[in-house]
């Protein structure tokens, strides 16, 4: 199975190279991070046109995760679960029996700020239900911005 990730860095600005690049590689899955568009915006059409799925969790101006796969993903989940946190940074979903998790990891910046400690909350969660993730569907693959 071929996965990819890409930080696009905006979904709407990066669109036309995510496309020649699909086009060119053909991945199974590709993970999208940074998408910087809410759901209603995101280029569902322009994707599906491409031959490609998608599901994904959008965010207005910041963060945003996408898988983009050939085939439909099952079991699809959204967020960290048991985590409140109103940033989009993870998205799951399995293909093939392989439970692909895509995220986009904060930045904690200086130690001992806020963010910090949101970054270790996050890893924290993270770590707990990948754990319990992996109990479920041992074939996991994590890809992302770390």
């Amino acid at each position: 199975m071929k996965i990819a990730t890409w930080n696009v860095n905006s979904l709407k600005v990066r669109l036309p190279h995510v496309l020649d690049w699909l086009a060119a590689n053909q991945p199974d899955a590709l993970c999208l991070q940074e998408l910087k568009c809410e759901n209603k915006a995101f280029p569902l059409a322009e994707i599906e046109a491409a031959g490609y799925q998608a599901v994904f969790s959008g965010q207005k101006t910041y963060n945003g995760v996408a898988i983009l796969s050939k085939k439909p993903l099952l079991d699809v989940s959204h967020d960290i679960p048991d985590f409140a946190d109103e940033q989009k940074r993870i998205i799951a979903g399995t293909l093939d029996g392989v439970r692909i998790v895509c995220g986009y990891f904060p930045n904690g910046q200086a130690v001992g700020s806020e963010k910090f400690a949101y970054k270790l909350a996050w890893l924290e969660a993270l770590t707990t239900w990948l754990r319990a993730e992996l109990q479920v569907t041992p074939r996991l693959v994590l890809a992302g911005d770390y």
